[in-house]
């Protein structure tokens, strides 16, 4: 005696079968309008330093624009990811490219860890051999950067539900840090002469992105391994699930998510005696997850105690 919950038979294989993009985030148009606006204003800071870099002699200025052009591939990488995973679900991938985002996510996350590595090392290296720079074509460059990181967190930090946007932040709010860094560097270097203070600030803006990038890869590599979300509690969904009172028993229960926001359950529901399987218990199951948990795809296997007494083939 099996039953599917309606989610679940809306991605089955076949002609008449549903596209699977039905059930995804519904902003996702939304998501790539506001990465193309955080491409094209990352490209301005870009040019904005190199230019300033070259004209300020500013070691400090130039790695920032490495640093930016590594964000802005990022940047299109995430938009990239976002077209491909809009792509309609077939027989072969019945829940269609949504993991294209979290394979992004990751990405970004590792690259994250790099440029902090790297970061790092040039802090270093600067603490031991600090080099002068001009310091009004640095501020100039620097104050621009930092104008047009900011409207560019300001966009992003719009989206930051879904992980391949947060990826997109996180890159970008590493190149806001990079520029009030160099920001504040070069005002102190113009009020003191301090030169290591360039270093010193670069290590601490190194050791942020480590940490947002730490926090980005562990969500990552959760969803890729179909861990239950951490918003939700899986032992509370199986309590709620035996609330119900035609549920005797409850198990081989996953949730799990195929994109940020978008979950999925599946488990298997022992009735109890007297008690038949029927579209309004499906009905209520499903209304129970989605409305509690956010949970909008859902298939149920319901099972007699008799079955359960046999055992059960996976």
């Amino acid at each position: 005696m099996t039953g599917l919950g309606r989610a679940g038979r809306d991605c089955d294989h076949g002609p008449g079968a549903r596209d699977c993009a039905a059930l995804g985030p519904p902003d996702r148009r939304r998501y790539r309008r506001l990465v193309l606006w955080a491409i094209g204003i990352t490209a301005l800071v870009l040019v904005a330093e190199i230019v300033g870099g070259f004209a300020a002699n500013s070691l400090a200025l130039l790695s920032d624009a490495g640093h930016v052009l590594t964000d802005l591939l990022a940047l299109v990488l995430s938009y990239t990811a976002f077209v491909i995973s809009d792509r309609p679900a077939n027989h072969r991938k019945s829940f269609g490219y949504y993991r294209i985002e979290i394979l992004a996510a990751l990405f970004n996350g590792a690259l994250l860890v790099v440029i902090a590595v790297v970061v790092l090392r040039e802090s270093f290296l600067r603490m031991m051999r600090p080099e002068p720079v001009v310091i009004l074509p640095l501020l100039l460059a620097a104050v621009a950067g930092l104008a047009g990181n900011l409207a560019s967190m300001f966009v992003l930090s719009r989206a930051r539900s879904n992980l391949n946007m947060r990826g997109a932040f996180l890159h970008v709010l590493g190149d806001t840090l990079s520029s009030v860094g160099v920001v504040a560097a070069g005002l102190v270097v113009a009020a003191t002469g301090w030169q290591r203070v360039d270093a010193i600030v670069g290590a601490l803006i190194g050791l942020v992105i480590i940490w947002g990038a730490v926090r980005l890869l562990k969500e990552s590599v959760d969803i890729l391994l179909e861990a239950c979300p951490v918003e939700i509690d899986g032992g509370l969904v199986a309590r709620r699930i035996l609330s119900l009172p035609e549920i005797h028993q409850v198990h081989d229960l996953h949730i799990w998510s195929i994109t940020s926001g978008m979950h999925a359950l599946s488990g298997h529901v022992v009735l109890k005696a007297g008690h038949q399987s029927s579209d309004d218990l499906l009905g209520r199951l499903q209304a129970l997850l989605r409305d509690e948990f956010q949970v909008a795809h859902t298939t149920f296997q319901v099972e007699s105690q008799a079955f359960e007494d046999v055992g059960h083939v996976h």
